[in-house]
């Protein structure tokens, strides 16, 4: 049975008329048609289906839609201001980390995640945290790269803390 789940996404209000049991990405694929939130495994394994949900990155391929009543989604869609990229998107084109780009969404939002809870990560952190991104085009060297270059960006916009 469908009902109305209220969610804002990307800034903007939405009121959802839907099966509460459908997954977060299904609703934003197909309904909302943000595909930029990519399908990878429908196991939650490889993040590429990664969406900031209260400024925290989760999987939203196996979140149900019911879980996100009253919460505040972010997708790759809604990370640039206007023509103005964030940090972390912009990053990961001067390092140039994409080759296919498919894992790229999830891998940026992971990113935006660490960055927002600690805006000096060591090499370790960074490892840690993007270790259960995977890319198939084994582009991590400049993905990690990306990383440590936004963590520069956003640690100087922040005054260094």
């Amino acid at each position: 049975m469908e009902t109305n789940i209220k969610v804002t996404i990307n800034g903007r209000s939405h009121t959802l008329r839907t099966h509460p049991d459908r997954t977060v990405l299904e609703v934003l694929r197909e309904d909302l048609r943000l595909t930029g939130t990519k399908y990878g495994c429908g196991e939650g394994q490889c993040r590429a289906c990664t969406i900031l949900l209260d400024g925290r990155p989760v999987t939203s391929c196996l979140l149900p839609v019911s879980r996100v009543e009253n919460r505040d989604i972010v997708t790759i869609e809604g990370l640039a201001q206007g023509d103005q990229l964030h940090p972390v998107q912009e990053a990961f084109l001067r390092e140039g980390a994409m080759q296919c780009g498919y894992c790229v969404p999830g891998m940026i939002l992971t990113a935006v995640g660490l960055l927002r809870e600690n805006a000096n990560p060591t090499a370790e952190d960074i490892v840690d945290r993007m270790n259960g991104n995977l890319c198939r085009c084994c582009g991590y060297p400049r993905i990690l790269a990306a990383v440590r270059r936004a963590a520069q960006t956003v640690g100087l916009s922040q005054g260094g803390k």
